[in-house]
């Protein structure tokens, strides 16, 4: 059996209908959680899988609809199951996740730091980390918000999972023509200006043969008034599984 990948939601930031998006990756051997928005307790739960379901966590840029759900899912891990979860995350990343964003609320006797809550896993730029037999994550930053890290995953050197991100055609066609890759999973902002994310009209231009391989994740709840007219790019819906 072959990776798959179940979306716990689809939704940006702002989405009520279709929660933050986040993943279930699904490997031989165990299961990656790919961020963990406010929304992931709850999607869990629809899903009826616990935290004990998850072997690991991967993080891929700390606003809160992407590790929103860090706290809980610490918490249940050390007093519910007895547990340290593992988190796969950028070294760039360990100080500002802690300081700027769990400090706050798990910060208590026995958890002074992310390593007391978590068993941390870095990643690096320009490395490929194996997470089993089945799965390898390289981290390729790519911008999003000025002055904040972001890393979109590029998985077993074929398929490329966006971060929330700008723009980025030159690395999208490299991708495509000189690395091998032949699945891409993108964010998509489908109305207003993208400041800090692609737009559907930016996504749009590109060629038709990479346009083929592009499914849509990260949208607003105005994603249905868009069916048909994203070309060849199709949308992902939360709760299904799909095999990569």
């Amino acid at each position: 059996m072959g990776l798959r990948i179940q979306m716990l939601g689809t939704g940006g930031a702002f989405a009520k209908r279709y929660f933050n998006n986040n993943a279930l990756l699904y490997t031989e051997h165990q299961t990656l959680l790919i961020d963990c928005g406010v929304t992931a307790p709850t999607s869990l739960y629809q899903l009826g899988k616990t935290w004990a379901d998850i072997d690991a966590v991967l993080i891929t840029h700390i606003h809160a609809d992407h590790v929103g759900g860090l706290e809980e899912f610490a918490f249940q891990m050390k007093y519910i199951y007895q547990q340290r979860p593992v988190l796969y995350i950028s070294e760039q990343l360990v100080q500002p996740l802690w300081e700027h964003t769990l400090k706050g609320g798990l910060g208590q006797d026995g958890i002074e730091r992310l390593e007391d809550a978590f068993e941390v896993r870095l990643l690096r730029e320009g490395q490929v980390t194996r997470i089993d037999d089945s799965l390898q994550v390289e981290i390729i930053q790519t911008p999003h918000i000025e002055g904040k890290k972001s890393y979109s995953l590029y998985l077993n050197g074929e398929i490329f999972y966006s971060a929330d991100m700008k723009f980025q055609p030159a690395l999208l066609q490299e991708l495509v023509r000189e690395r091998g890759c032949r699945r891409i999973y993108h964010e998509v902002q489908l109305t207003g200006e993208g400041f800090v994310h692609t737009t559907l009209d930016e996504l749009l231009s590109l060629p038709p043969a990479i346009r083929s391989q592009i499914s849509l994740m990260h949208y607003g709840d105005e994603m249905e008034q868009f069916q048909g007219k994203t070309a060849e790019m199709e949308f992902l819906r939360q709760h299904e599984i799909y095999d990569l």
